[in-house]
């Protein structure tokens, strides 16, 4: 096996011979090698460390290949044909894989010249659900506004309630050394959260900060509340309906969405390479955020109704938990009768001069 390698040998003492298989169990689990893997040990795309990303983010860490060898191929006709294996899974939560199905053979190249084409190639395809990952959200959105002091929390029990059998959290503020658990071999770490009224593991806030005359910005914060897990090369999707005029993006990496025809209200945020592209757990250097600049569209604009703020937003594609629109923060209504008593007593006031 090149570019991976099984967790367990299993028993292979029916096997005779100097070499023995790499791997005899019957349902072996695979898993990804580091990158820097000696080079006798590599495939070509291979050893990601199991950490892929989307297209979006970084093209060249899509996919990883591994090549195993599954039966000693034979030119005889009485040799038995090659039985493609079944049940596929990824071994992460939430993902379910389909059959494998026949595709044309594929061909491959090794120095760019010549190419040879396997003898039989398959497709196997996995989709992810969030409702098959967790039975309860992972993240919820709380917003601002500079035009109302109210700041708008993540609503209640989004992803949990303090109380319920298996909802565990942690105050911070009263202990004095955090002690995290430690999984078994093999094993994800349990989640260990910051007690609070949502009981998210992910908090994104969203900040309307300032307007202009042609443009207005938008502060955007993720806060890690878990204490023992961090999210490397993150991404987060937002639909609005003015992110297709978006002019500038601070300290993220940004791209539109185009899903239906030339729509172009949904945008892929993610962190930069080496800076912050890793949302490190919870605590002083838990939290990534950017600001957002956007042109008005003088047909849509409007900071009345709640139109500045998102309809939706998923964090690594789990839909975030959003306030109800009765709680979104509003235009002081003060203003606009402070504003029309003027005029009448400015208007009074020329009345009487006349």
């Amino acid at each position: 096996m090149l570019g991976a390698e099984a967790k367990e040998q299993g028993n292979c003492t029916r096997f005779r011979g100097q070499q023995k298989p790499h791997c005899c169990k019957k349902e072996p689990v695979i898993i990804d090698l580091m990158p820097g893997t000696p080079y006798n040990m590599q495939t070509a795309n291979c050893c990601k460390a199991g950490i892929l990303t989307s297209l979006k983010q970084d093209p060249t860490k899509l996919g990883a290949t591994f090549q195993m060898n599954y039966v000693k191929p034979s030119l005889s006709d009485s040799a038995p044909a090659f039985t493609m294996p079944e049940n596929f899974t990824l071994g992460i939560p939430g993902y379910s894989c389909g059959t494998p199905f026949q595709v044309p053979p594929t061909m491959f190249t090794k120095d760019g010249h010549r190419w040879q084409q396997v003898l039989e190639t398959w497709n196997v395809t996995c989709i992810y659900s969030q409702f098959l990952a967790s039975p309860a959200p992972k993240c919820c959105v709380s917003l601002s506004a500079f035009y109302n002091s109210t700041i708008v929390p993540c609503p209640t029990c989004s992803c949990n309630c303090q109380g319920l059998p298996g909802a565990t959290c942690v105050d911070s503020d009263k202990t004095s050394m955090l002690q995290l658990p430690q999984p078994n071999r093999g094993e994800a770490a349990a989640p260990v959260i910051r007690c609070s009224h949502h009981m998210c593991p992910i908090r994104i806030h969203w900040h309307v900060k300032q307007s202009y005359k042609e443009h207005w910005r938008v502060k955007i914060t993720i806060t890690n509340m878990n204490f023992a897990k961090n999210y490397s090369q993150w991404n987060l999707v937002v639909l609005h309906p003015n992110l297709g005029n978006v002019t500038q993006v601070f300290s993220f990496n940004y791209e539109a969405l185009t899903v239906h025809g030339k729509l172009r209200d949904i945008g892929m945020f993610w962190g930069l390479a080496y800076y912050n592209d890793m949302l490190l757990t919870h605590g002083e250097n838990g939290n990534v955020q950017t600001e957002v600049l956007l042109h008005k569209d003088r047909g849509k604009f409007s900071f009345r109704e709640g139109w500045s703020f998102p309809r939706k937003v998923s964090f690594n594609g789990d839909e975030c938990v959003m306030p109800s629109p009765d709680a979104y923060p509003r235009l002081p209504n003060a203003a606009h009768v402070a504003i029309t008593s003027l005029n009448t007593i400015f208007f009074s006031l020329l009345l009487i001069l006349l």
